[in-house]
């Protein structure tokens, strides 16, 4: 993809519709691209550690594995949820050590499991016996997860009918492990990705609490725990963020304090996968439209616009993310509210009559080579999409403001950020000074 990063003065600090418009009259070009708003990545972060102290971030790397996304997070100190050896290649070759990653798919392949091995990535999470036996023969050394099914009747994309162990199940699993050797450290769970109860994580880790009693009975050193992932991350939710945050700090408190009875501190590590919470805010998409058709209805003119990306680019949230996206028609010279308002049909750029993005949709009437935005695209779409048709993925342009830049060039990686961003090491004469506290991956950001 093609990367740019923006360092217009605006006079002001811009607004991600003043860098698109900028971009659309400065590149004179109709082809569609997003702004990556770096800062509010950086925002998530903070907000995360600010609301979930005892929670390390785990980033789910399958929500969008674009290099700044994974540079920028690594940097920050966060680990990495990898489901397969590419993931886990991926982090490892940015720097990210094994310690850091999480091997969080239950069903893996052999050959994956060897290189896990290979590469040192010990922690991994099972559901089921036969892995089990898998694991046995191609990790000794795996420190496993035992992943259990929760309620997740209130995710956008539920994940229990594909993973989990029932929690009747979980006692022969734990023997079984226990008979052939094969260690178990802890719990993990997932109640569902786009989770819109924050009492679905309340009732999960007290189920979690029950696995580590029984592990403990058994003679294992139950020290991990893993709250998965479902974390909001768009403006458009049924529970907030931070609704959230309280109801898994509270379960916390009663099943896992971080101090005991005795006065002990506890010795459990705590982790969750969240990968729409940090990026989906992050990316704003600008299409064009390419084509334009009338259609004569029975008591009205309805409109067929047709856009520069559609469902097998970055759209395929619609079908696989069940992601209902907002469109904002965003004309350049021309005021929309002189125009006539139209039932309308969204349509991609490909050939084929599936590639609808939306329907029945009431917008003022546009033309061809105006533009249409959408917000909070960064979850599960660039990751997903195909160049189908011949049609490429948009480009990236990066909004850094001054402020941000300076604080981006104290972190360790500095240098393969700045790359990515295409910009040369040089130092901001923003007057806010930004500290990073590494010790709790703090970061000042105003």
């Amino acid at each position: 993809m093609k990367t740019s990063v923006l360092g217009h003065d605006f006079g002001m600090t811009p607004t991600v519709e003043d860098i698109v418009r900028d971009t659309i009259l400065e590149d004179n070009s109709e082809d569609a691209f997003y702004v990556v708003d770096i800062q509010d990545i950086l925002r998530k972060h903070k907000k995360w550690l600010l609301n979930m102290p005892r929670v390390q971030p785990y980033y789910a790397v399958k929500c969008n594995p674009t290099p700044i996304v994974l540079e920028l997070l690594a940097s920050l100190g966060i680990g990495f949820d990898c489901a397969s050896k590419g993931e886990i290649e991926s982090v490892m070759n940015i720097g990210v050590t094994p310690n850091r990653i999480i091997y969080a798919n239950p069903c893996k392949t052999k050959s994956f499991i060897r290189h896990a091995a290979d590469v040192g990535v010990e922690v991994m999470t099972f559901d089921n016996e036969l892995e089990l036996y898998k694991v046995r023969q191609f990790h000794p050394n795996a420190k496993m997860v035992l992943r259990i099914k929760v309620d997740d009747s209130h995710a956008v994309c539920r994940l229990g009918l594909k993973f989990g162990a029932d929690i009747d199940k979980v006692p022969h699993l734990l023997q079984t492990a226990k008979n052939i050797g094969v260690n178990i450290i802890g719990c993990s769970f997932h109640v569902g990705s786009g989770c819109e109860s924050a009492d679905a994580y309340t009732e999960a880790i007290a189920n979690a609490k029950y696995v580590f009693d029984l592990g403990r009975d058994l003679g294992f050193k139950m020290t991990f725990l893993d709250i998965g992932g479902g974390f909001p991350g768009t403006s458009v939710t049924k529970v907030s963020f931070e609704d959230t945050a309280k109801a898994v700090s509270s379960a916390l408190d009663i099943h896992f304090p971080s101090v005991d009875a005795m006065g002990n501190e506890s010795n459990i590590t705590i982790i969750a996968e969240p990968g729409r919470y940090y990026v989906a805010s992050a990316f704003t998409l600008a299409t064009n439209i390419i084509a334009k058709r009338s259609v004569q209805m029975e008591d009205q003119t309805a409109m067929m616009y047709y856009l520069n990306d559609g469902v097998y680019g970055s759209f395929n949230c619609t079908i696989f993310d069940h992601w209902v996206v907002d469109p904002i028609p965003f004309p350049i010279d021309h005021r929309l509210e002189e125009r006539a308002n139209h039932l309308t049909t969204l349509w991609g750029p490909t050939c084929d009559s599936m590639d609808c993005i939306k329907r029945d949709v009431v917008l003022p009437e546009m033309h061809i080579g105006e533009w249409i935005l959408f917000k909070e695209m960064g979850a599960y779409t660039i990751c997903a999409g195909s160049e189908f048709n011949g049609f490429k993925m948009p480009s990236m342009l990066y909004y850094v403001p001054a402020y941000t830049l300076q604080m981006l060039q104290h972190l360790p990686n500095w240098s393969r950020i700045s790359t990515i961003l295409d910009i040369e090491n040089q130092d901001s004469t923003a007057m806010d000074v930004y500290d990073v506290d590494h010790s709790l991956e703090l970061i000042s950001v105003h």
